[in-house]
This record gives C-alpha cells, structure tokens and sequence, in this order.
C-alpha cells in the first residue's frame, strides 16, 4: 500500500461519525445512510485502497457480474396461500416417548437430602410422591426443597455419555 494511502486510512480513526460520513460522500459520490463508526471505516479504507491500486481485475468483475446475474433475488415476500374448501389432513396424534432417563413406571427413584430419603413413584403419567401426583419431577423438587430445581439434576438421572 502506498504512504498516502496508508497515512489517509490511519486519519480516518481519529474522525468522528459526521466526518466519516463526509469523507464518506465525498469517496463514494452518493450519500451516506450509515452511522457506524468501524464499518465506515472499514468502506472508505477499502475504496481509497481499490482507486490506489486499480480496483478488482477485469476477470473478477466479469465474474462477479455473472454471479449476480445468476442469483435468484426475491423482492417480495411469498403470498399466503389462500384458503381452500379442501378439508384439513387429518393428524395422527403419536404417543410422545418417554424421556430414556426415566426408569419404567412401576419402579422407584430415591435420593438422600439433607439426611432424609425422598422416595419417588413412576407412574404412567407422572410421578407419585407422599401419596400426591406430580406432573414432573421438577415440581417433586420444588416441592422438597422450596426452590426452582431441575427434576433430573435433582434426582441425579443424567446420561452417561
């Protein structure tokens, strides 16, 4: 990079934003419409560079411009579909699996807590604990402990990976 180049692009870190966008129009001859300090930094710098040095080379604009003429460009966003007197596809509800953490309903999950023993029930659609049902184990130990906490990290029932 020549000197007065280089001497130029260092000014540009001491302008403030209103210089920049000046120094902005004058370079690119069009108005500035970004008050972005490093990227109108970064855009001058570039096009003093590109004048001092002769730009892209003729084989790169020839490129470029048959890349752009190529792209697929949408201006508009897609229509929405209009509704139609077709009925609506039936949907098959699947039975969610069960989290592979769980042991299968019918067993017991236990853990010590401050120096009593918290015995879980697993059953088919939650959890049983002192004779009450729970959606989750999280609310087991909220229950238990008086504050938000994970189920699983509670009950120590992570993966092994």
């Amino acid at each position: 990079m020549n000197k007065s180049v280089a001497a130029d692009v260092a000014r540009l870190e001491k302008m403030s934003v209103n210089q920049l966008a000046k120094r902005f129009e004058e370079v690119f001859g069009e108005q500035c419409r970004s008050r972005h300090k490093r990227y109108l930094i970064r855009r001058i710098a570039w096009r003093l560079q590109a004048n001092a040095e002769g730009g892209l080379s003729e084989r790169a604009r020839e490129r470029a411009d048959e890349l752009a003429n190529d792209a697929e460009i949408r201006v508009t966003p897609p229509r929405e579909k209009k509704a139609t007197n077709d009925p609506q596809p039936t949907t098959i509800k699947m039975e969610s699996g069960r989290d592979a953490r769980l042991p299968p309903p019918g067993n017991w999950i236990e853990r010590d807590y401050k120096g009593r023993t918290i015995r879980v029930l697993v059953v088919v659609d939650g959890f049983e604990y002192e004779g009450e049902r729970y959606r989750s184990l999280s609310a087991i130990a909220k229950a238990v402990t008086g504050s938000h906490v994970n189920g699983y990290l509670f009950f120590r029932l992570w993966r092994d990976k």
